[in-house]
């Protein structure tokens, strides 16, 4: 039997000391309690001290969640705005197709939770049970948990330091009764901080099984998107491959595609030549793209004779195609 925390073994996230350091190395750090980020913190001199320090407790339980995961998909781009959360969005609804397939997607980009409206569930609230936290279901086959649906209105900022990001990424983690999974998805916010360490951190015992990139063709997401591919390579993920978004725009009347981004350094064909990562396609701008998004639909669903659609479902093809699915 799954053994889940008790209510008063969980952390609350909330209860985080609002002084503790935006950097900290981790109480498991050989730096704890000495790095220049720990200077001031309430806890440095427990974290300093000599007292051997144990491994994070919420592994255990985080290992008993995942056993039921079949695969675990990282979504990552170095840089904002390349349209991550959409693609996660698309990944998730041709996965749940299939009415035989569970998928789940894990939204951890703290302070722009974009997925709940995405999917048209902004609405909804968390429910809890014995077993844990219930994710939202668009679907009979389709959950979603994200810091969205626990803030009072839409407009609320998140303002959390590092410590608190990590103490919500593990309560999804080893706290939400996401039950027997195919896919789990889990959408990222830009960079490499704070929540991408936080779930390698997490997953290290469970095992992630790839990560898909994500960039549009300017140089400016392509050098960001570099130092992600570098990430990756530093912490141990496998890279699934790489999405060119954004990629020349389609017009809904007459089809034909004019260059909006234009890749002046070769785009993401060019980065994965330089970087021996898989081009897994290129998706091309449709303004409909957005207006799903903003309506909380399926663009696939909704416009299956797009050549966008075309282009995400032979990329999802070859991602279970890598994945020896």
């Amino acid at each position: 039997m799954l053994a889940v925390q008790s209510a008063a073994d969980v952390p609350n996230p909330l209860s985080v000391p609002s002084n503790a350091p935006e950097h900290c190395p981790g109480t498991e750090s050989e730096l704890a309690g000495k790095a220049a980020a720990c200077e001031g913190c309430a806890n440095q001199e427990i974290c300093a001290s000599d007292k051997p320090k144990g491994p994070d407790p919420s592994l255990p339980f985080i290992k008993q969640r995942m056993e039921f995961v079949k695969r675990k998909i990282l979504v990552l781009s170095g840089k904002g705005g390349v349209g991550k959360s959409t693609f996660t969005a698309q990944l998730g609804w041709a996965f749940a197709a299939d009415d035989t397939t569970q998928t789940g997607i894990m939204d951890v980009d703290i302070c722009g939770p974009s997925i709940p409206t995405i999917f048209g569930i902004a609405s909804e609230q968390v429910h809890s049970s014995s077993s844990g936290w219930s994710p939202v279901y668009v679907q009979d086959n389709l959950g979603v948990m994200s810091v969205g649906f626990m803030l009072p209105t839409a407009k609320d900022a998140v303002m959390w330091r590092g410590p608190k990001k990590n103490g919500l990424i593990s309560q999804f983690l080893k706290d939400v009764d996401w039950g027997d999974l195919d896919y789990l998805v889990i959408d990222t916010p830009p960079g490499t901080s704070d929540e991408h360490l936080s779930i390698v951190q997490f997953l290290k015992e469970s095992g992630i099984d790839g990560a898909v990139l994500v960039t549009t063709p300017q140089e400016v997401a392509l050098q960001d998107v570099h130092r992600e591919i570098d990430f990756c390579r530093k912490v141990g993920i496998r890279i699934l491959g790489l999405v060119e978004n954004m990629s020349g725009f389609v017009c809904p009347s007459c089809k034909n595609e004019s260059q909006i981004f234009k890749p002046t350094t070769g785009g993401a064909k060019r980065l994965a030549e330089e970087t021996g990562v898989e081009l897994l396609g290129a998706i091309p701008l449709d303004p409909r793209i957005g207006k799903s998004a903003d309506y909380g639909v399926s663009f696939l669903d909704e416009y299956p004779d797009s050549p966008a659609t075309t282009a995400y479902l032979n990329i999802i093809d070859r991602i279970k195609q890598v994945l020896d699915d």
